[in-house]
């Protein structure tokens, strides 16, 4: 019986070194989606083991009447499909500030603000064979809390592509 248990933690822990990632130590580039009026972020990955990764992303906004930045950082896991093929699913949160300002008629409304929140992450990744570039398709879930009137409810998902050099 002893054998028998040996063997299943030896052959689960093959199985499961089989599936370690080449995951790129760095790789930046931008991400760009729907991210509640950021549209494109700055995105920066760091390669923390075989399998785990650091996310950093940097969004902002400058338009006639919004300013804002949100930064995010995402802890990620990463598993292989087949090939450069990945999928990852991460946790994490960020801050971020906003400023309003416009006028409608003559007259002026204005109003600012921060927020922090708590964010998900579910995605899948090809990592390029023949150049050092990776595409990326995922969605981030996130919960905002504040104390303004800077969303009407508390929850955005934030569908994005990416696209990244790695080195």
């Amino acid at each position: 019986m002893k054998k028998l248990i040996l063997s299943a933690f030896m052959l689960a822990g093959l199985a499961f070194s089989a599936q370690a990632q080449d995951i790129s130590k760095n790789a930046l580039g931008l991400r760009l989606g729907d991210n509640d009026g950021f549209g494109g972020e700055i995105s920066y990955q760091r390669g923390l083991g075989d399998n785990n990764r650091l996310e950093l992303d940097l969004g902002w906004r400058n338009s006639n009447d919004v300013d804002a930045f949100k930064l995010t950082g995402l802890y990620q896991w990463v598993w292989n499909i087949d090939g450069g093929f990945n999928w990852y699913a991460g946790v994490g949160g960020g801050v971020g500030s906003w400023s309003y300002d416009r006028r409608i008629g003559g007259e002026r409304f204005e109003d600012s603000g921060a927020f922090v929140f708590v964010a998900g992450d579910l995605g899948i990744e090809y990592n390029f064979k023949e150049a050092p570039i990776q595409l990326s398709l995922d969605i981030r879930p996130e919960l905002y809390f504040n104390s303004d009137d800077f969303r009407e409810d508390n929850f955005g998902p934030d569908l994005a592509l990416g696209i990244r050099y790695r080195w």
